[in-house]
Order: C-alpha cells, then sequence, then structure tokens
C-alpha cells in the first residue's frame, strides 16, 4: 500500500502532508488498491465516508467540482434538501473551480452542505456531503487560494460510480434499492423490469438465493436486515398470479451463433442476455431438462419445478433454441460447436460429488449412494434406495442439509446428519439449518465417519470419531481433529456422502487444446472468461468450482457481455462498472460499526411457512409469498442507502 498524504475514511483524519519521512501514518480504516486499471493509477477517492489523497499535487478543488456534480446527477429528487440543494452546491462548485468564485460561495456551500446532510431522505444526500464538507474543513487553503487567484483547477479525469452495500456484495449487481424502493411505491413490473436487467431468473434467485446482499444490509445496525431475497420472489410470483405477459421478446439482428454448454444458471444466462443482443444461443444440454443443479440438485420444496420451468420458457422466448439429451463430448465434440458456431461458452455446474476417503467406500455397498445422485434420483420421481429407513448424511454445505431433509419427504423414519465441525463453522445457509432442526433432524456435531460398516454387500452402520476443534486452517475456520479412542457406531443402511462437490470435464479433449488448472477446473481469465482457444469463454462452477447459483448466474451475463465485444471485433476486458466493483470491494462499503441515528423496532417481515410434521410429508413449497401490503411494508424498511464513489486518475 502506497503512503496516503491525507484521509478522513470514517472520521480518522491522518494528515502527513507536512509530516517528515519517519513521521508518516497510515490510516487503519484505509484500504484502497493503487490501480483503477493497469496503468492508470488513483491518485485520490472522494466517497460517501470521506478523501482519501494519495498524491499532495491532486487538485481537491477540481475533486469537490467533479463530485458535486456527480451527486447532483443522482439525486432522485424525491426530498427538497438534495434536489434543490445539490444543484446549488455543484454550481458553486464549478464557480470556484473554474476562477470565478468568490469567498462567500464557501460560505454558502457549507451551510448548504450541512442541511443536506441532515435533512436529506436518502443516502445520496446524507453521505454525498461528507466528502465535500471534509475538504472545507481540511483544505480551507486551496479554496482560497483558488478564489483570490482566479486559478482555474487543473484538468483532470475523474470517474465516478454508484453502489450500495448490498449491491457491493451481490454477484449480479442487482440494483437491489431501486427493485426494493419500486416494491415499496407498488411499482411491481418496474421492479421486476428492474431485477431483469441483471438475471434472467428472478423467481429462482427468490427462492434459493443465499443473500449475501442482506449480510450487507445497513438496516441491521438498527434491527433487522431487508428480507431482499424474498421481496424479490414477490414481484416474480406477482407476474405469475396476476397473469402479466412479461412482454419478453427476442431482438433479431445479427443471427450470429453462439453455442452454450449446459443449461444451467451460468448457460441459461450468458444464453438471454446474448439473445437480447440479437444473437442466436443454442444450448447444448445432456440432462432431459433445463436447470442444471437447480433442477436435480435443489428440491422442490424449496424451489417449484414449475418456477424454474416458466423461468427457462422465458429465455427461451428471448431466442434462445435448447436441444436436451444431448452429451457435449459424445454426441458432439467442442471442435465441431467450435468448427459450427461462432463462439463457444462452457458453462457447466459441480455434478459429481467428492469422495470421504474412508475405508469401504470404493466397495460399491447397497446403500452407499454419493449425494448429488441421491437428490438427483429424488428429483426424478425415484426413492434411491426404498429397502432403506436410517440414513446418515455426511457433510455441513446445502447439498447435505437438502439430502436430510428430502430423506423424511420419500418416506425415511430416522434421519441423522453428521457433521465434523460444530453448527457455528457449518458452511450451509442458517435458515435451511434451522428448518432442518425443526424438521428432527439429528445433528451430529463434531464427528467423523472413519469406516463403513457392511452386511453381505450392504451397508449397515458408519463408524465414526469424535472430533475437536484445533487452530484455524486455511479457510479462517478451527480444524478438527481426532480424539483417540472415541470411535463409535451410528446403525443406517443408507449412507450419504455429501462433502463437496467437482466438476466432470472429461468432455474436453487433450487434441481440443482447452488448458485446465490444477484443480481440474477451466481455466479461464477472471475478467474477461476467455479460456486458453480463441474464441471459447467459460464461466460458473466449471471455473470456480461449486459456488452459489447467484453467482453463476451473474458471471453468465458477465460472459455475454465479453463474447458480445469479441464478436463485434473487440478485445474484451473489464468494464469501468467491473473495475469499480472491484475498487468497492476493497474499500468495503458496509460498515458494520457504523451507528446509525435511526429508531428501530420495525421487525423484518416473514414469510407464511408450512408446520415442520405437515412440510416434511411432501415435496410441497414450504414458503408462501408475501401477500402484497406485506411486501409494501417490507420494502418501506429500506434505508436507500445509495453512496457515490469517484477516483482522480493519473
Amino acid at each position: 500500500m502506497e503512503d496516503i498524504v491525507f484521509s478522513s475514511w470514517q472520521g480518522e483524519v491522518v494528515d502527513n502532508r507536512t509530516a517528515g519521512e519517519g513521521e508518516r501514518k497510515q490510516p487503519a480504516n484505509v484500504k484502497l488498491p493503487p490501480e483503477f486499471q493497469p496503468g492508470e493509477r488513483i491518485r485520490a477517492f472522494l466517497g460517501w465516508d470521506g478523501i482519501i489523497l494519495r498524491d499532495a499535487d491532486a487538485d481537491i478543488v477540481g475533486m469537490c467540482a467533479g463530485y458535486a456534480e456527480a451527486v447532483q446527477q443522482e439525486s432522485c429528487g424525491k426530498c427538497f434538501p438534495c434536489r434543490v440543494g445539490s444543484r446549488i452546491v455543484s454550481d458553486l462548485f464549478a464557480k470556484i473551480a473554474s476562477g470565478r468564485g468568490r469567498h462567500e460561495d464557501v460560505k454558502r456551500i457549507a451551510e448548504l452542505a450541512f442541511n443536506i446532510r441532515e435533512g436529506s431522505k436518502c443516502q445520496i444526500g446524507q453521505t454525498g456531503m461528507v466528502p465535500l464538507l471534509d475538504a472545507l474543513r481540511y483544505f480551507p487553503g486551496a479554496f482560497a487560494d483558488a478564489i483570490s487567484g482566479g486559478r482555474k483547477a487543473a484538468p483532470e479525469r475523474y470517474r465516478y460510480a454508484v453502489t450500495a452495500p448490498c449491491m457491493s456484495v451481490c454477484p449480479s449487481s442487482l440494483d437491489i434499492p431501486t427493485y426494493v424502493e419500486e416494491i415499496g411505491e407498488q411499482r411491481f413490473g418496474d421492479s421486476l423490469a428492474t431485477i431483469r436487467q441483471r438475471i434472467c431468473m428472478a423467481g429462482t434467485l427468490g427462492r434459493v438465493c443465499v443473500r449475501p446482499c442482506e449480510s450487507n444490509c445497513r438496516r441491521a445496525n438498527v434491527d433487522e436486515a431487508i428480507a431482499i431475497k424474498d421481496l424479490k420472489r414477490s414481484v416474480a410470483d406477482y407476474e405469475i398470479d396476476k397473469g402479466v405477459d412479461p412482454g419478453i421478446a427476442g431482438a433479431g439482428g445479427s443471427g450470429r451463433k453462439v453455442a452454450i454448454v449446459g443449461a444451467g444458471p451460468a448457460g441459461l444466462s450468458c444464453a438471454y442476455y446474448l439473445a437480447l443482443k440479437g444473437y442466436q444461443p443454442t444450448i447444448f444440454e445432456k440432462l432431459p431438462e433445463p436447470g442444471g443443479m437447480a433442477a436435480v440438485g435443489i428440491p422442490d420444496f424449496r424451489l417449484p419445478r414449475q418456477i424454474l420451468r416458466r423461468e427457462v420458457d422465458l429465455v427461451r422466448r428471448a431466442g434462445v433454441e435448447i436441444r436436451y439429451g444431448v452429451e457435449v463430448g459424445r454426441e458432439v465434440t467442442i471442435g465441431e460447436l467450435r468448427r459450427d458456431f461462432e463462439a463457444v461458452f462452457i458453462g457447466v455446474g459441480a455434478q459429481d460429488s467428492m469422495p470421504m476417503g474412508v475405508e469401504g467406500e470404493e466397495q460399491g455397498y447397497r446403500g452407499f449412494i454419493p449425494g448429488v445422485r441421491y437428490l438427483l434420483d429424488i428429483s426424478q420421481g425415484r426413492d434411491p434406495y426404498p429397502e432403506g429407513k436410517k440414513v446418515v448424511v455426511v457433510g455441513g454445505g446445502n447439498v447435505a442439509i437438502d439430502c436430510v431433509r428430502s430423506s423424511f419427504r420419500i418416506g425415511k423414519d430416522d434421519v441423522n446428519l453428521v457433521y465434523r465441525r460444530t453448527i457455528k463453522e457449518m458452511p450451509a445457509d442458517p435458515v435451511e439449518i434451522h428448518d432442518a432442526e425443526q424438521e428432527q433432524v439429528k445433528f451430529h456435531y463434531l464427528c467423523n465417519p472413519t469406516r463403513i460398516i457392511a452386511e453381505n454387500g450392504k451397508v449397515v452402520g458408519v463408524e465414526c470419531i469424535r472430533m475437536e476443534l484445533g487452530e484455524p486452517d486455511a479457510s479462517g475456520r478451527r480444524r478438527p481433529v481426532p480424539v483417540k479412542g472415541s470411535e463409535f457406531v451410528i446403525e443406517t443402511d443408507i449412507l450419504i456422502p455429501a462433502i463437496g462437490q467437482k466438476v466432470d470435464l472429461s468432455f474436453l479433449e487433450e487434441k481440443e487444446g482447452i488448458k485446465l488448472t490444477k484443480w481440474n477446473t477451466i481455466d479461464a481469465d477472471a475478467e474477461t472468461f476467455a479460456t486458453s482457444q480463441r474464441g471459447v469463454f467459460s464461466a460458473g462452477d466449471c471455473i470456480t468450482g461449486p459456488d452459489v447459483l447467484v453467482k453463476a448466474t451473474g458471471t453468465g451475463k458477465r460472459a455475454a457481455e465479453k463474447i458480445d465485444a469479441y464478436l463485434k471485433g473487440h478485445k474484451p476486458e473489464a468494464t469501468e462498472e467491473e473495475r469499480f466493483k472491484a475498487l468497492f470491494g476493497a474499500i468495503k462499503v458496509y460498515n458494520r460499526k457504523e451507528k446509525i441515528s435511526l429508531v428501530g423496532g420495525v421487525k423484518r417481515a416473514h414469510q407464511p411457512m408450512l408446520p415442520p410434521e405437515e412440510r416434511k410429508k411432501s415435496f410441497v413449497e414450504v414458503e408462501a409469498a408475501f401477500r402484497l401490503n406485506e411486501a409494501v411494508g417490507e420494502a418501506a424498511r429500506c434505508l436507500r442507502c445509495y453512496r457515490i464513489g469517484m477516483v482522480a486518475l493519473g
């Protein structure tokens, strides 16, 4: 990290402008990357929490003029202080920066900016004035000199972007405050249109998204986070319930063909946004239905099949062809796709299970069923092992939780989950863990299987050993350590390993020259999604390993943008929006320690659920959507936490 000349970030003032070489301090809360993109150095940053100045000669007057103009442009105009005040503040800063300012302008700016900060209804006005007030307070000489000498601000390169704590961590970069606000204003169609600008599976993600946005919701600093995921579902279901035509149709246009391998979330998203750009995408899917792991890995009680299929129908309406039952590598090769299509996108998911590495795992015992296969069979209406009644699932992720909850629904009456750490370390969604507990799954924490016990070729039990937590490992979680002599046996006739998934890339022939990583994932550029072969792109689980659905949809859309650039003869590269997202990710938009001057106590709304004893007996969806008045009320809890960040580049 380069030396910071001045910082007022998060109220911590560090001023090194007159400090000697050995006296300079580094602000504790500042994590400003040195470059915006290769070759573009960040000289300064103005944003919601203050000023970060890296170059002493950066023109603070010009930066304030640029930032004030950005605030004015982004003001929604719904409250008087920001609507009118930001315009005046911007004009006054522009006057000073053009050499026409007067000394009394500085005092007027300070008064207006203070009133805007204190009187605006949302964060555009509240935080937009923070760096401007800091500049007036800590750089008075710069403004006085500019006014006295009639000096024009030095020409600089400024770029800005709008973010919000929730938006900054959304893998699909959804404009969450806008779609939530539109629900609060009962503009349900507009809200869904806002969502579809970024994702094509609103109803799906409105049910199964892992909600990184809610972990970054400022409302949680007051009482509880906004039900962002559930609100997304509410507008998707509204369209269905009211029979509203979504108005999705193919754009027509170039007719240029792109092949998509895999009809999972990444492939569907890539194909959808390519179709909207006028291309003709064709998806090749080995399964007889679309959705990938969303279809065969997520049970119907969480994601009803008709919801997913309807959203795939909308993808088809956009102009996407889907060919089912076509296994790439068998019926058609990547080489043939490259010959017949102008670009190829590989978006296959992680549909294989990781081995446990325990004694007896390779013996082919009846009743030993990998988690992914177990869920696949259930999704296709089959009981994977009808004679088995006692189930032990090993693992702590969402697949493990789906396996135990599904077991009850196919008639298993003794269902157990074995996990080698504690509930605190479980990676599964806490909501799903809670629901499984309500359904009376038996959790065995700090245990790990060591040996499969079988008789006559059938599983009859599993030997486990007690664990204790030692020092943290590479994941940051405390490493589980076996306790010697603590072995015990759990009787079971079905043992399901669900400790992780992996991607099967056996369809890629060596002669096709697509480079893989040491983790057996496709080696694709993190920014452009380009592989080692020209015209072949990849995103989703096959480059990251098993990851969440919302990330697959987000990277699928981004890959579509890179393919579009490639087919237009441009060099695929990160967009300015993507650069800002990375920058904001480094700076951190959400401050968990922030004190918010708002009276709380308005609790989060919760969707109604079927009682545990009723829901565990069928695959009927366990949650119902908000009623419209509930959705409107929940949306009203949003604080509209937009923030503006601006860089000065050199």
